[in-house]
């Protein structure tokens, strides 16, 4: 049965992205920290609900099933965590919390794996180590030595005694993990090393291989482990980049090969005789095998199980040459007395419907909630005394079975997929709004970017300086007009008035004279024709621009402000008080300053490297700024020159920004990872100890995200220098934190991209963000507005094209832009009026600025719109039940025709011309 509609994600990791139990299939979905949870069997009515469990901040990059607790998940991830979850049985809600945690490790998690006997036994590989966890005690029972290079993949022996890893130092081990936290064998494996997986055959002494010769084509290998020297056999499989995923059934001797992203994947027969057969499958992201007690069936993540069935004569008797017993449920052993040397081992079972085994067992690694009839809930383990079918497993196991389980009740995010090829989402019975069934998304996903007319560009931009430090922005303007550092020498600085437009003369435009290089510059906010410059001396000159704009060359500053030693490296006006300046500086120092006063009035300690990005709090009560040491340092700089709080950064040194989100209670920063991807991170502004609380990778690109937030809408904008891209979310102090939305995306890289004032929005228009798009030579206007349509019911107005609950469409009627979209405009800071002065603000007073609304005048609220009578959705049945005769239709399809033709009885135009006398014509 095919499960459709899941979004499964397509990260970059070493798991499988695809896992299943006897009873849930768990799959990467498309947000980071996500996994999409489906049951394995359909529910009544052929359905099955996909929920969702956040389980990480940050991509989950592998998980694993317990073997014997089919309710038990471990999952891994890049935030360095091992989490354990109890999931609930089907139609239940996911659990909001993990059960245990493990770590954090020295690296991001790439791999997990169960103990194949003892219950508890966990096995995760980060970066170079393998740790081997007794889950129970969260703690660790040995870390196996370092490799030498990103572990890959790690397997167990299905006696449990040995594991075995794959490295990208093209290197395949095997690990006694009780006797040696050293390998005790090592031999060369793939001569490429691009990823590669390691399976365990069984008991056996063999191994599989697979990964990437020299030449980059796939190919298998066989290993015995009592020969190790060198691969057994060698199969060259094909030259496609996509990932081998390895699945291998002991009890067939059956290897199914599954190529990530492939139209088709491969089954291999083992045995002595080499290999032999193919088994078809379409394309997949990622392949899971289930176990047989579940029958012999197989996952991709697009949701097809795929199920293997021998060619047989009869299909009502059991065939046990098809069938042999296989591995039960049951565990032989727990984790300490598997640490201790116990080497029991899983029992067997039969799989005949009529001998099969129906007892289940509860891992009391983790608690477990059952929910009663009477409504309340009880927390314990309750035993049952189930008789054992199987001798053999009824020895091999200590433990009982639960009479029930459940687990604590959450807000999970629940949709229903049907188990058709081409099924959409039905209606879950425990939510009923749309939004409950697909889950939160952002009242902006349909965004539209669009570059303005050309009549409002700016063109044939000459000498514009392309090179400016990585901390500036490239250029700044307010809502009058746009200061432009030039390539020319003395620190040239262009500034043009935004109110007149077109094409600039071929000579020479009157500039600022800054006289050394340009650092970076901004303008004041409340004073529009004030542009502060830092310079690579040191030094930060002001500069006044006449009204009306540049009409000759500026030389001498209206103030030179000295005090940092070395280069500067951003300057930033502060948000609420007036002649309020802050900066930072290659001497780790940074410093605000009276520009009233013209001096320095504080300093601020703290930083043991380059200072990335700076940002003034919403209220101006605080300053954050993120280094290249990778910390996030908080200050209140009336109270002391030192951070009052510390956290981690991103980990990469590329460069970072960040600003201010969600009412100045959250901060949103952009940086890289230790593998250079682009990524943004979310940290609760009075938690910074604690770390981000979501972390969403975006691309990779060498430049740096430069982040705008826009508080009214509470939507984020972020690009690079360079970038053809505009990336937008929406956040929120909520799980999942960032909500896509449309992306905005220009046929030529960007030199610089700058947002201007709420107010310069046309609300006509329903745009909700403007900026500036630097290219090579031209200035050009980017609007950003959401597409709304009029639908009946008069305020009915929605996002995207939907419409409005239980009102029929209108698709006839123009956009609706006759009414002030007021539930996104809320009214809005006036930005460009100061709460209160420096002196005010340095004796230690607080303000806030007023609110105003951005509605037009003339313009009517949507929320106060008349409500018109919805349209009559049926037609009378008297008008389909009365008889017409062939000429009554002959007729009306006449009349129908005549009226669209006019009416022929009008005169003709040219009748009422006037004519000329015959003497006229000559």
């Amino acid at each position: 049965a095919w499960i459709g509609g899941i979004r499964a994600g397509s990260i970059t990791s070493c798991g499988n992205h695809v896992k299943a139990s006897c009873v849930w299939i768990a799959f990467n979905a498309e947000a980071a920290g996500v996994l999409g949870i489906v049951p394995l069997e359909c529910e009544d009515g052929g359905k099955r609900t996909v929920s969702q469990l956040c389980c990480h901040s940050d991509v989950v990059t592998d998980f694993d099933f317990s073997p014997f607790d089919q309710f038990l998940l471990a999952t891994g991830s890049a935030d360095e965590m091992v989490k354990v979850w109890r999931l609930p049985k089907s139609g239940q809600d996911m659990p909001s919390g993990a059960g245990l945690t493990l770590g954090p490790g020295g690296g991001p998690v790439d791999v997990l794996q169960f103990h194949p006997t003892a219950d508890g036994v966990l096995a995760s590989g980060a970066g170079k180590g393998v740790t081997v966890w007794d889950v129970g005690q969260q703690q660790p029972l040995t870390a196996l030595d370092s490799h030498g290079d990103q572990l890959q993949s790690l397997t167990w022996k299905r006696d449990g005694h040995l594991l075995g890893t794959s490295c990208k130092d093209k290197k395949l081990r095997i690990f006694d993990p009780r006797a040696s936290p050293a390998a005790s064998q090592s031999v060369p494996g793939h001569e490429n090393n691009k990823d590669s997986r390691l399976l365990w055959m069984g008991s056996s002494d063999y191994l599989i291989s697979v990964g990437f010769s020299q030449m980059r084509e796939r190919e298998v290998k066989l290993w015995d482990t009592r020969q190790f020297s060198g691969a057994m056999l060698t199969v060259a499989l094909d030259t496609s980049p996509g990932v081998t995923i390895p699945l291998y059934d002991a009890d067939t001797g059956l290897l199914v090969l599954a190529g990530k992203v492939r139209s088709h994947g491969s089954g291999v027969q083992g045995g002595t005789g080499g290999y032999r057969g193919v088994l078809g499958a379409r394309g997949v992201w990622g392949c899971a095998g289930v176990s047989q007690m579940q029958q012999d069936r197989g996952c991709g993540t697009s949701g097809t199980p795929t199920l293997s069935h021998p060619f047989s004569q009869s299909v009502q008797d059991f065939h046990e040459d098809l069938f042999p017993d296989c591995t039960g449920t049951l565990p032989a052993t727990n984790a300490q007395a598997w640490w201790a040397g116990n080497n029991q081992q899983v029992g067997r079972v039969s799989l005949h419907p009529a001998r099969r085994s129906t007892e289940t067992f509860t891992s009391p690694v983790i608690a477990f909630t059952h929910h009663t009839d009477a409504g309340h809930t009880d927390t314990g383990h309750t035993e049952a005394d189930i008789g054992h079918t199987d001798a053999d497993q009824s020895e091999a196991s200590d433990y009982s079975s639960p009479s029930s389980l459940a687990s604590p009740g959450s807000a999970a995010t629940s949709l229903s997929a049907s188990t058709g090829p081409s099924s959409g989402f039905a209606s879950s019975p425990s939510q009923k709004s749309l939004q409950s069934i697909l889950g939160p998304s952002s009242r902006f996903r349909h965004a539209q970017g669009r570059v303005l007319h050309r009549d409002c560009h700016l063109t044939n931009l000459r000498g514009l300086s392309l090179t400016t430090p990585g901390e500036c922005d490239g250029f700044c303007a307010n809502q009058q007009r746009v200061a432009l550092p030039l390539l020319t020498a003395g620190g040239q600085i262009a500034v043009l008035e935004l109110s007149k437009p077109g094409r600039l003369p071929d000579t020479a435009v009157p500039t600022v004279q800054n006289s050394v290089a340009v650092a970076d510059l901004s303008w004041d906010p409340f004073d529009p024709r004030r542009l502060a410059v830092a310079g690579e001396d040191a030094k930060i000159r002001l500069w006044r621009i006449p009204e009306g704009g540049l009409q000759e060359t500026l030389q001498e500053p209206e103030a030179v402000l000295q005090g940092h030693t070395e280069k500067i490296y951003s300057i930033r006006f502060h948000p609420v008080a007036s002649d309020l300046l802050v900066s930072s500086s290659y001497d780790m120092t940074v410093r605000i300053w009276d520009l009233s006063a013209e001096q320095e009035v504080l300093c601020l300690q703290g930083h043991t490297d380059q200072i990335f990005s700076m940002a003034w709090s919403p209220d101006g009560k605080k300053l954050a700024t993120v280094s290249k040491d990778g910390r996030i340092r908080l200050y209140e700089p009336r109270c002391s020159p030192q951070p009052q709080q510390e956290g981690p950064g991103p980990e990469g040194g590329r460069g970072a920004r960040l600003v201010w989100v969600c009412g100045g209670n959250y901060l949103l920063v952009s940086g890289f990872d230790s593998r250079s991807e682009r990524r943004i991170l979310l940290y609760q502004a009075q938690a910074l100890p604690e770390g981000p609380l979501s972390v969403l990778g975006l691309d990779v690109a060498p430049s740096t995200l430069l982040p705008f937030y826009d508080e009214d809408t509470s939507v984020v904008f972020l690009t690079g220098k360079g970038d053809t891209r505009v990336f937008l979310y929406e956040v929120t102090p909520e799980p999942p934190y960032f909500l896509e939305c449309n992306s905005f995306t220009s046929s030529e890289p960007h030199k610089g991209f700058v947002f201007l004032p709420k107010t310069t929005c046309e609300v006509r228009e329903v745009e909700f963000a403007r900026a500036l798009r630097l290219g090579q030579s031209t200035l050009e206007p980017v609007a950003f507005h959401v597409p709304r349509v009029k639908v009946g019911g008069g305020a009915g107005c929605v996002l995207g094209g939907g419409q409005r609950q239980g009102t029929p469409p209108q698709r006839h009627l123009p956009p609706q832009k006759e009414y002030f979209q007021d539930d996104l405009y809320p009214p809005t800071r006036v930005w460009w009026e100061p709460a209160l002065g420096a002196g005010a603000w340095l004796a230690g007073q607080d303000g806030q600025q007023r609110r105003a609304s951005l509605c037009p005048a003339g313009m009517v609220p949507v929320s106060e719109a008349p409500k018109e009578a919805p349209a009559r959705k049926f037609v009378p049945a008297s008008v389909y039940l009365e008889e017409k005769s062939d000429e009554q239709k002959k007729e009306e399809l006449l009349s129908a025709m005549v009226a669209r033709l006019g009416n022929r009885d009008d005169p003709l135009p040219q009748d009422s011309f006037e004519g000329v006398d015959e003497d006229e014509w000559v």
